[in-house]
């Protein structure tokens, strides 16, 4: 492949990161209310912010130019944080 081929696909990769690490970003925000109720562990809400803070701190597990390792870990804790407020909506009176 010649280095325009090469630049594409990074570019293409580049661009799918983003809109993943957009997405989550938006999950993240729409997440901060289960984050201050105090119905969920702290567990959950610490793997949430430890999340937070792994993906912008510049020491990395998986050094990579993409950032799969920040967006995965984010994505396990937003799921994670998810789940248990899923869990939680049918036990709670509707506010």
């Amino acid at each position: 492949m010649d280095s325009t081929a090469w630049l594409l696909v990074g570019a293409v990769a580049a661009l799918l990161t983003m809109g993943v690490a957009g997405a989550l970003l938006i999950r993240l925000v729409r997440a901060r209310r289960l984050l201050i109720d105090a119905g969920v562990p702290l567990r959950n809400k610490a793997l949430v912010w430890a999340a937070a803070i792994y993906t912008v701190c510049p020491v990395d597990l998986i050094p990579d130019p993409v950032y799969l390792d920040d967006i995965g870990f984010l994505l396990l804790a937003l799921r994670s944080l998810s789940a248990h407020g899923r869990g939680q909506l049918g036990r709670r009176p509707p506010a």
